[in-house]
């Protein structure tokens, strides 16, 4: 039996302010969405992420990695955003067990028009009371976070191939060109 390791100060610190921003910042860009554009925090994500793809297309399994969503939640977005007719989903030809979603065009409008008020939504919550330095340090730690997360990075272990430093991210690529952000 192992002994439980508990926070010292600066960690149990550190840890509350991680939680209470887990626990009230979705509520927060979830109604200045609402409010402006008429959509939740996560159907604009998911918006977002298809307008930076390729074609504004990604595997539906692809997409929920992206979003940091399970495949079932993701499933049960997209069918509302297809009802608005936003996204688009079709078996992807080389595959038929894949399934690709689609940006249409009245969705590339509707993130473009979203995309504005809400980069200034989480500049004015999260951005603005950090330099440039902290920044930097939040998305690091973000990263980390999410590679331990995501089981990129088990305990104790860098990745298997010993070519990143321990869990460091899979880097991703987003197209310069999107209209949106994922901000």
């Amino acid at each position: 039996m192992t002994q439980t390791r508990w926070l010292d100060d600066d960690e149990q610190r550190a840890w509350r302010a991680l939680a209470g921003v887990v626990l009230r910042l979705p509520t927060a860009l979830d109604a200045q969405l609402a409010r402006d554009s008429g959509l939740t925090h996560f159907s604009y994500y998911v918006l977002a992420m298809l307008s930076e793809a390729p074609e504004r297309t990604l595997a539906m399994s692809t997409l929920a990695r992206n979003a940091n969503s399970s495949q079932s939640r993701l499933s049960h977005a997209v069918s509302r955003l297809e009802r608005s007719g936003w996204v688009a989903r079709r078996p992807c030809p080389g595959n038929g067990r894949v399934t690709l979603a689609t940006l249409t065009d009245e969705g590339f409008e509707k993130v473009r028009e979203a995309a504005p008020g809400h980069a200034a939504e989480v500049v004015r919550l999260v951005v603005d009371d950090l330099d440039a330095e902290q920044v930097r340090v939040l998305g690091e730690a973000c990263e980390r976070v999410l590679a331990r997360l995501d089981g990129d990075c088990p305990a104790e272990q860098g990745p298997p191939d010993g070519t990143m430093a321990p869990c460091t991210p899979p880097t991703t690529t987003s197209s310069s060109s999107a209209a949106a952000t994922t901000a």
